[in-house]
């Protein structure tokens, strides 16, 4: 799977300077709404963006003027240098797009609904058979392609969906929601493909899977109420917004005495747990307090049952910028 897509890449030119997005000062109105609000962004070849906020925050608007779908209400946007008013077709040909909801002829079966999608998309008759095969092997839709797509699972529409935004080798993906009713294992297989689409396109990532961001993005952008508020790789943005860390202690000694010697120090209990002769705590402090806590333990002659950092994660960091 992994060769056929670099091999097919290669061979159209996508990769070097191919799949740039440029979003300086997009603002997209609807009536008097806001729903997007003077942001500016760049997407590098061969990144893939998560793309991440609350309903309304403006994801999907921002997808789909990326796309050509909509024009901007002011502001630029350029997709490998060319802009979005003036040469939308255009930008549609280097770009697959997966909407949150997969645009399927569901009475097609699978086959000829590839077939069909690739003649659109002006793949010659000649290549269209090896295209196919090779969308068929990235999806795993070899069980499905004599299926009407009516009769598909919501797992396998959803690959049928992104096959058919691949099929054309487009150097830009844009994917919204693109794990939606997957099962597990279905989750990690799209997570995989996703990361080995991202060696060779620039892929554009929007999800409520917080998880699947961290697992399969370079980068992360958050938007909330029209506006971008956080630009970063998962750990700097876990490093950057939450300033204290956590940390879990456990020692055999009393609870009390444990608890006041810890506020002596400055440390801050969020959490106390007692089982038996342990006490388990969740500590809060913004520095690394773990060496102070062993040291503690030795002097106190506590015996030492847990002793390690929690690190913050990109769901945190969510709640903390969007909340309000």
């Amino acid at each position: 799977m992994e060769d056929a897509l670099r091999t097919h890449a290669h061979a159209n030119g996508a990769g070097g300077s191919a799949g740039t997005i440029n979003v300086q000062g997009l603002t997209k109105t609807y009536g008097q709404e806001r729903a997007v609000d003077t942001i500016s962004f760049d997407v590098r070849p061969g990144e893939v963006l998560g793309f991440l906020g609350p309903n309304g925050a403006g994801k999907t608007t921002t997808m789909k003027v990326i796309t050509g779908y909509l024009n901007p209400t002011e502001g630029t946007v350029l997709v490998d240098g060319l802009d979005v008013r003036e040469n939308a077709l255009s930008i549609r040909r280097r770009i697959g797009y997966l909407p949150e909801n997969t645009p399927l002829y569901r009475e097609m079966v699978t086959y000829d609904y590839l077939e069909f999608v690739a003649a659109m998309r002006g793949i010659p008759k000649d290549a269209r058979g090896a295209r196919i095969k090779e969308m068929t092997n990235a999806c795993g839709l070899h069980d499905v392609l004599g299926k009407k797509i009516d009769a598909l699972s919501k797992g396998y529409r959803q690959r049928v969906g992104l096959a058919q935004a691949m099929i054309h080798d487009p150097p830009i993906l844009i994917l919204d929601e693109p794990t939606s009713g997957l099962d597990p294992n279905q989750i990690v297989e799209i997570r995989d493909l996703i990361r080995t689409i991202g060696r060779e396109k620039t892929v554009v990532l929007s999800t409520h899977i917080l998880p699947e961001v961290q697992a399969s993005c370079d980068r992360v952008l958050i938007i909330h109420k029209g506006q971008i508020v956080a630009d970063g790789t998962p750990q700097l943005l876990q490093e950057r917004f939450i300033g204290s860390q956590r940390v879990q202690y456990g020692v055999r000694a009393a609870a009390d005495e444990v608890a006041t010697v810890l506020a002596d120090q400055d440390i801050q209990v969020i959490e106390q747990r007692s089982d038996e002769d342990e006490t388990c705590f969740t500590l809060s402090a913004r520095r690394d307090i773990r060496d102070d806590l062993f040291r503690l333990a030795v002097e106190k002659s506590w015996p030492l049952t847990e002793l390690h950092r929690e690190e913050g994660s990109l769901e945190d960091v969510f709640r903390q910028l969007t909340a309000a």
